[in-house]
């Protein structure tokens, strides 16, 4: 099955990582021996006046030295434990398993939903379309009802079809957790569900523009706003499709933005959310830019690949005939 594998040397000993660790303290790259602070003498642990080894790692990353009411986490305020031990410390490093564990979810209830409730003809149409309004209403963020603020985040996790989502999948596995342990799981939820969401109103909003209506469903500007952050913080990063073609991870992502530039003009695959997909692309270098000075990266990734509709998938669709 396709795989990733980033190589890189501990900082602290010089042995070559698959997976290496990266401190988001000091910046330093190191293998598991040494990925804990007190490991690898991080500067952190006297800036930080903690000795002992013992960082606030949790899910929220809103941690702040100047006192000690201000250091509070927002999640602290909200009465949110996120300490060892809690229900959401499991999340820590893990929302790209979360997330795609969502969209597998999202996309079996649009099936069951489609074929139990809505009903199709031999054709593939929607028999009770009163059903089928309600199906849009849960899964697409439509053109014709963008006030339905719940379909700006429920679409992100809706596909329309097994290589649509099979192929974003592959794409946010290989390239999500990477961007997630360079910035933190509390900055990767963020991420991943605000460029999402202003993807798909993106898209949408140039559909009211042109008077076409429509509607957008897919994780496809997330994806590319995962591709994006990389661009800016490794451009040059090797990525192996297949484990044997390299290219450069600023080859790859400028591909599938060319491809949605031409599509904007009507070039190019039919049904892609072209505008979703560089508004999300252009999200994540606007991010990659904020971030970058405090990132270390590594130099080679393996991609095994993936099917049609985007970078290994990256490609959010608009809503056509059923």
């Amino acid at each position: 099955g396709p795989n990733a594998r980033a190589m890189s040397t501990c900082d602290e000993c010089g042995k070559q990582e698959n997976m290496p660790y990266h401190c988001r303290h000091c910046g330093g790259t190191f293998c598991s021996e040494h990925r804990l602070p007190e490991n690898h003498s991080c500067p952190g642990l006297d800036n930080w006046d903690d000795p002992g080894g013992v960082f606030d790692s949790g899910f929220d990353d809103s941690v702040s030295t100047s006192s000690s009411s201000d250091s509070e986490s927002v999640t602290a305020k909200l009465g949110i434990n996120t300490g060892p031990g809690s229900i959401f410390s499991y999340f820590r490093g893990n929302m790209t398993y979360v997330f795609l564990g969502l969209m597998w979810i999202t996309f079996f209830a649009q099936q069951v939903f489609l074929n139990f409730v809505v009903g199709t003809d031999r054709l593939g149409r929607p028999v009770d379309l009163e059903s089928y309004r309600l199906y849009e209403s849960i899964f697409i963020l439509s053109a014709e009802h963008p006030e339905y603020v719940w379909t700006w985040f429920t679409s992100i996790f809706s596909h329309g079809s097994l290589w649509h989502i099979a192929g974003n999948s592959i794409w946010i596995f290989f390239f999500g957790r990477i961007v997630e342990k360079y910035i933190g799981s509390r900055d990767f939820t963020l991420l991943f569900l605000a460029s999402g969401a202003l993807a798909g109103l993106g898209q949408i909003a140039i559909g009211l523009i042109e008077g076409t209506g429509g509607g957008v469903l897919g994780a496809s500007g997330a994806g590319l706003a995962i591709g994006g952050v990389l661009v800016v913080l490794n451009p040059n990063l090797r990525v192996f499709i297949w484990g044997v073609f390299p290219m450069p991870m600023w080859a790859l992502v400028g591909f599938y933005a060319a491809l949605s530039a031409f599509g904007l003009f009507g070039v190019g695959l039919s049904g892609v959310a072209n505008v979703a997909h560089l508004v999300g692309l252009g999200i994540g270098i606007v991010y990659g830019q904020r971030v970058k000075n405090r990132i270390g990266t590594p130099s080679t990734l393996r991609f095994g690949g993936g099917g049609p509709g985007g970078p290994g998938g990256p490609g959010g669709r608009r809503r056509g005939p059923f």
